[in-house]
């Protein structure tokens, strides 16, 4: 029998894994996905219940030596600190970030000035500045794993815009810049950092979005025509798949995953769209 030609590990057993934002939706799905894969998963988002929840899931299919839950603030250094000590502490050692946590909310120059600024800050703080935070933090522990990897996710929205979303666009496109540079500084250590930029998807961020209006925007935005296939359920997404984390990427320093991005400007507007102050055609999780 001849030797098989791939050498190099495809398997994240044995790795561990933070996912922000993992309490539901895409982030939830990613958790799954790793535990799925034989790594150690830790879930982070807010909400004791909702972290206790996923964690349960998991720990039934994998047994609770597997996973850990931590109530997190992203937009809280403190919170973030605590994450990554819980995690070592726990798992003895971090491979694998996952920066997925992200909020949405109408930020238009209409505003006023209060409100305006409160989404602008929460939404930077959140989107892009805890990503930065994360990375910072998980560094010394990652500069110490033989297959470090980091994954980021932006958004469609970071190459086109939906009108009165202007904070939720510009981290996202922050995002995609910061993961640039975390590749080219990082990678010279063994470090890899992609981000992956989601097209439409029934997320918990996206459940208020209404039908036809949704059917609006993938017809007219999506070059499938339609939200992720199958009914768009989030693990449809795989936004951190296996696939961009296992050692055998270690050649592969960075890049940008996109699902689907047709236009330079997502209003392209008809009557029968929603209007810009709506802004209910928020693309992704």
């Amino acid at each position: 029998m001849s030797s098989r030609l791939t050498q190099l590990s495809r398997s994240v057993a044995g790795r561990t894994a933070i996912v922000t934002g993992s309490a539901s939706g895409m982030g939830r799905a990613t958790a799954h996905l790793f535990a799925d894969e034989g790594a150690n998963v830790v879930v982070a988002d807010l909400g004791e219940e909702r972290v206790a929840a996923v964690v349960d899931e998991i720990a039934a299919a994998h047994g609770a030596d597997r996973v850990l839950g931590q109530v997190t603030d992203v937009a809280d250094p403190a919170a973030l600190r605590a994450l990554v000590d819980a995690t070592v502490g726990r798992f003895g050692g971090l491979d694998i970030v996952v920066n997925n946590a992200g909020i949405s909310g109408v930020s238009s120059m209409f505003l006023p000035e209060d409100e305006f600024e409160d989404v602008w800050s929460r939404t930077l703080a959140v989107n892009l500045t805890a990503y930065a935070r994360l990375v910072r933090l998980a560094l010394p522990h990652l500069l110490e794993s033989d297959g470090a990897r980091i994954v980021n996710i932006a958004s469609t929205e970071a190459i086109v815009a939906t009108g009165g979303l202007p904070a939720y666009s510009a981290t996202k496109a922050g995002v995609t810049g910061l993961t640039r540079n975390l590749a080219v500084e990082l990678g010279r250590h063994g470090i890899t950092a992609n981000c992956i930029c989601p097209g439409p998807i029934n997320t918990g961020m996206t459940s208020s979005i209404d039908d036809s209006a949704k059917e609006i925007y993938a017809k007219r935005r999506v070059p499938l025509r339609r939200w992720r296939s199958r009914g768009g359920r989030p693990d449809d997404a795989e936004p951190a798949p296996p696939g961009g984390v296992v050692p055998q990427r270690g050649d592969h320093p960075g890049g940008r995953r996109d699902d689907g991005a047709p236009h330079l400007n997502h209003r392209d507007r008809t009557s029968d769209e929603p209007g810009p102050a709506d802004a209910t055609a928020v693309p992704s999780g």
